[in-house]
């Protein structure tokens, strides 16, 4: 059973990571926002392999940024 969800969390985050990746790819902002915006991701990303739980509240407060139009600064 755990197992069951374990799997189901990877698909959730897999999902979610797609559909941000794609939102960030669509934003019409600085290039300098995008690319912060796409450190995120390969941060969260790389957590995933380690630590899913905390990759996926991470990705859920990206998703929750990008809603609500709070973008990081660029460089």
């Amino acid at each position: 059973m755990e197992r069951d969800s374990q799997l189901e969390l990877y698909r959730v985050v897999a999902d979610q990571l797609k559909e941000a990746h794609t939102r960030v790819r669509e934003l019409q902002v600085p290039e300098g926002v995008r690319m912060a915006l796409s450190r995120k991701l390969l941060v969260i990303t790389a957590a995933a392999k380690h630590d899913l739980a905390d990759a996926a509240r991470r990705l859920d407060r990206l998703l929750k940024d990008l809603d609500e139009g709070r973008f990081p600064e660029g460089d």
